[in-house]
């Protein structure tokens, strides 16, 4: 197999020895099949990993990545590669800056998106330290996004597989750190990165894809913000939109934007979803469908890599949305026509065409005005 096209994505010239690239090592089959394609380049190579949790917790966790067995799956691919490998216990400055800030989140009635978190924070920020640090040329990753260099610069675009694709996870890449970093696999499709490692005889190519959340196991998100936080079952009201107090819950943390299922209100006329959640008055707020129309949404610490004001773009405010057609107008972004779900603590990315544009935190929304008795 010719991974040439691959090889060429790390963009330091022709010829790379001499070069130094650090790669981000997970212990999942992307990253360890990037640190393949870097050593292959005929640069140093160091893979380097951080420990971002209690290996005990994790060890026989399927789906989890930096800790316990992914530490030792990615040093025994270091090993078989022939390179360098580092672990740096980065726990504390993961629960500090993700899982707290996870907890702190759901507890103030908003929808956290940790991924993007712990991308900004610990993961670029304090990787692109390490990799300056050790004197590298770049940082690579396994993420599945594309670096293009454009006019003006490095730009960061969609990955060619849009099943893979992880730009909505990366919005908060900052212009320094996306001249420095490279993205060997933005161009490949999964099923061909697990050939490579296949190819490549690394244990890890047929290793199952982590879980989104690292840190939550099974899912259960309201156990681990139980564990920190440990009033976060305060229960209170479910209060319909029109006032009237249709019943109690169990506490926030139970609750997002756009939820239909688990409100265990029955004889109701019309379906009923989550419209908004009130933390001052630990009330779930309630209506039906039309009540989750959004007209705009307010945008704050925003992380730019083009100018958004004033022209059209597409908006994507969930990981799993399709973008929709949208404008800036100062803080808030404008949909051409009402979006439903938009929820407080997301983000909200900005693109043309393939390019990320940038994108920012939703802190609040503007909703549609609704006739109540028509609804």
């Amino acid at each position: 197999m010719n991974h040439q096209n691959s090889l060429g994505s790390f963009q330091l010239g022709a010829d790379l020895s001499g070069k130094r690239i650090v790669v981000a090592m997970s212990g999942g089959v992307d990253s360890s099949v990037v640190a393949a394609l870097a050593a292959r380049t005929g640069a140093e190579t160091i893979g380097v990993t951080l420990q971002l949790y209690d290996h005990g917790s994790a060890v026989k966790r399927a789906g989890a990545c930096c800790a316990g067995q992914d530490i030792r799956d990615a040093r025994a691919v270091a090993d078989k590669l022939g390179i360098a490998h580092y672990v740096f216990d980065h726990e504390s400055q993961f629960r500090e800056s993700v899982i707290d800030h996870f907890a702190d989140e759901y507890m103030a009635g908003r929808t956290p998106i940790p991924c993007v978190r712990c991308n900004m924070g610990v993961k670029f920020t304090d990787l692109f330290r390490l990799a300056k640090e050790l004197g590298a040329d770049c940082l690579a990753t396994g993420h599945y996004v594309r670096r293009v260099e454009g006019a003006g610069g490095a730009e960061l675009h969609r990955a060619f597989d849009p099943a893979r694709d992880q730009s909505y996870f990366l919005f908060a890449t900052t212009q320094d750190q996306l001249d420095y970093l490279r993205f060997p696999l933005g161009d490949l499709p999964k099923p061909q990165v697990r050939e490579i490692a296949a190819e490549l005889g690394l244990i890890v190519a047929n290793k199952p894809d982590s879980q989104d959340i690292c840190f939550v196991p099974d899912g259960d998100y309201a156990s681990v913000v139980r564990k920190i936080r440990p009033d976060a079952d305060t229960g209170g009201d479910i209060v319909h939109i029109d006032g009237r107090v249709l019943g109690e819950h169990k506490g926030l943390i139970h609750y997002t934007v756009g939820q239909r299922k688990g409100l265990e209100l029955g004889g109701q006329p019309v379906p009923l979803y989550v419209v908004r959640l009130d933390a001052a008055k630990q009330q779930v707020i309630v209506g039906p469908r039309a009540a989750l129309a959004v007209q705009a949404a307010r945008i704050v610490d925003g992380n730019w890599l083009a100018d958004v004001q004033g022209q059209p773009l597409m908006a994507k405010v969930r990981s799993m949305a399709k973008p929709v057609p949208a404008q800036m107008d100062g803080e808030w972004l404008r949909f051409d026509t009402p979006e439903h779900g938009v929820a407080p603590g997301q983000a909200a990315v900005f693109y043309a065409g393939d390019r990320v544009l940038g994108g920012g935190w939703i802190e609040e929304t503007e909703a549609v005005e609704l006739n109540l008795a028509a609804a």
